[in-house]
């Protein structure tokens, strides 16, 4: 609430000018990472808010904020142009997410497009620099990654000793219960999620091993996605012992389908129960449009 409220006097404006709810400013960062409350404060609309906060955080937020500076900082310097084209062909497909979601969500088509006018906006900026720039775009999220965790460690801090002391340093911040409520949830999802993609790795071995024969992707690089949908993080520490084009896929798939299973529909599950469609609709699609793409255009 705090940083919606300094924000807000800039972003109202500038958002109201092109025609779309300040909310989608939100989604620069991840679902659970502060994208849904900073959405929820700044919505004038609030289906709009939910659907940013929801749906738009869980995936460009998610894959601005934590999928690319995480994953570049985990993955051989050898590997990161691999990575940096999946990445890129990802965000290519993040626009079929954002409409299934968006439609899912209760928005019309129009509506869709115009409200992710800023988000295209800033996907296309990022698809050039990586394209263009990648070693400084590298350094600008690992900055950028250092930013947002400086935050979220000062304003726990500031949370506990509201929380222990009973008075604000800082006026206006959520209580410290409501975050740990998601985050329990959060938990008490992923106590199933990494066990059940264990199990469908071991039932899908066979069909994973058809399905690559006719996408040409290895059944390595699908076990990757089905654990990426999960976490991101077991799979990006497999991430080197895929071929190349397995590594394209999978940096792509996570654009869209990074964390679907575990903390996103923990945290959907927590606050919005009524959007967890239009988050795995949304979230699948896009995964499912950028390995078609990498299928068909890289060889």
């Amino acid at each position: 609430p705090v940083l919606a409220n300094v924000l807000g006097r800039i972003i109202v404006p500038l958002y109201q000018l092109i025609g779309a709810d300040p909310a989608m400013f939100g989604s620069i960062l991840a679902i659970d990472m502060g994208g849904y409350q900073l959405a929820e404060e700044l919505a004038i609309d609030s289906r709009v808010g939910s659907y940013a906060g929801i749906v738009v955080s869980a995936i460009f937020g998610c894959t601005l904020v934590f999928t690319i500076p995480v994953g570049m900082g985990m993955i051989p310097t050898e590997d990161r142009p691999y990575f940096a084209k999946g990445i890129m062909l990802g965000l290519a497909a993040m626009p079929a997410g954002l409409l299934v979601g968006g439609i899912m969500a209760g928005l019309s088509l129009p509506e869709c497009l115009i409200q992710n006018l800023p988000v295209f906006a800033a996907a296309l900026l990022l698809l050039l620099g990586l394209w263009k720039i990648p070693d400084r775009m590298v350094r600008g999220f690992c900055i950028l990654a250092g930013g947002i965790r400086i935050l979220i460690t000062v304003g726990l801090m500031l949370a506990a000793v509201e929380f222990l002391c009973g008075f604000r340093l800082l006026p206006g911040m959520a209580p410290l219960e409501d975050a740990m409520a998601v985050v329990a949830s959060i938990g008490i999802v992923m106590l199933g999620s990494l066990p059940m993609a264990e199990l469908f790795r071991r039932l899908l071995t066979k069909p994973f091993t058809r399905l690559g024969g006719k996408l040409d992707i290895s059944p390595q690089c699908l076990t990757g996605m089905l654990i990426g949908l999960v976490s991101a993080l077991p799979a990006l520490a497999e991430y080197h012992n895929l071929d190349q084009k397995g590594k394209i896929a999978l940096s792509a798939f996570l654009v869209s389908g990074a964390s679907l299973l575990a903390a996103h529909m923990g945290f959907t599950l927590a606050t919005e129960p009524e959007l967890l469609s239009a988050l795995v609709c949304g979230k699948l699609s896009g995964a499912a449009a950028a390995v078609i793409l990498t299928a068909f255009l890289i060889k």
